[in-house]
């Protein structure tokens, strides 16, 4: 009897119609695969490259419940915070 497999993540549910998808055969690749990927491998690191540094003051409340929520994430602290900083200078997060 074939076990069956569980899922290594949980996905939500716009990440599970692109799994589900790509389960069905509905994706096909592009004709310069290679170039695409080298153009995203790029701009994957520049995404990553960190060129500065600032130091800011918060609450230690705040600071508190960022660490908390980085933890549910299983993100380091900076980490949760340069993306939220990046998802806003980006346009990506409104306030």
């Amino acid at each position: 009897m074939a076990k069956s497999k569980e899922p290594v993540f949980k996905l939500d549910a716009e990440e599970q119609e692109l799994s589900d998808s790509l389960d069905r055969g509905e994706w096909v690749s592009v004709k310069n695969a290679k170039q695409e990927i080298a153009k995203a491998r790029k701009g994957a690191a520049n995404y990553l490259r960190k060129a500065a540094r600032i130091n800011i003051r918060i609450s230690e409340s705040d600071l508190l419940r960022i660490k908390q929520k980085a933890a549910y994430e299983g993100l380091p602290y900076q980490t949760l915070i340069a993306s939220i900083l990046h998802k806003y200078s980006a346009g990506h997060l409104h306030v």
